[in-house]
């Protein structure tokens, strides 16, 4: 579990095919010496597993799955990335709880730069957007921030303030840019809670035998 603040912003060393799924060595200022073997680390808000370390390097694999449902595939050597380890019991939740597991990927539409903010509109993909309501939360490449606006198109709107955009990448995101996207994971339990029952979900018949609707 992950709390979206980002901890550090590394860079992506090498990456080689590693049978469907490839394997990565990123750069970190964390000090390793103090990551276990196998500890989860969320990468642009994807979360792996740390398998070796150098002096200041960690090696980690992501396999089918991942590359189909992450802009990881696209991800090439000195790329910047945000980085978080995972949250433990006790720690300060500054953000809201994600699980590093991406949900879809988004486009950012535009960029507007103003003196107290960075304003982007990101298009998601369509079957996120039932889960994505304003002032809600969600997690892009990692960060965990607040939906402003929601236009008729669904694109929604975040204002970044400047000591985000100073401790994480998001100055590198342009029109066109893919993100990994990571829904409020309560959103997808209340829908879950709602549409299911034995024999089907919540209809408008099933209000009714609950004693909604009635005078």
């Amino acid at each position: 579990m992950f709390t979206g603040l980002i901890t550090d912003v590394g860079e992506l060393v090498s990456i080689a095919a590693a049978g469907n799924g490839v394997s990565m060595v990123v750069r970190t200022a964390y000090d390793l010496s103090k990551v276990a073997e196998g500890a989860s680390i969320a990468c642009d808000g994807v979360c792996l597993t740390a398998e070796t370390f150098g002096a200041d390097t960690f090696s980690i694999t992501a396999g089918q799955e991942t590359l189909d449902k992450t802009t990881l595939g696209s991800w090439t050597p000195g790329r910047r990335m945000h980085l978080e380890q995972a949250t433990r019991v006790g720690d300060h939740l500054g953000g809201h709880l994600v699980q590093g597991h991406v949900d879809g990927i988004g486009t950012i539409r535009s960029v507007e730069v103003r003196q107290e903010s960075w304003i982007f509109w990101v298009e998601p993909s369509v079957e996120l957007t039932r889960y994505i309501v304003t002032k809600g939360s969600i997690t892009v490449d990692g960060v965990s921030l607040t939906v402003n606006e929601l236009d008729s198109t669904d694109a929604f709107r975040l204002n970044i303030i400047p000591h985000t955009v100073k401790n994480t990448h998001v100055d590198t995101w342009r029109p066109g840019a893919k993100v990994n996207l990571e829904v409020d994971v309560l959103a997808r339990y209340v829908e879950r809670l709602l549409t299911w029952r034995p024999g089907g979900g919540l209809t408008l018949e099933r209000l009714a035998e609950l004693g909604y609707g009635r005078d």
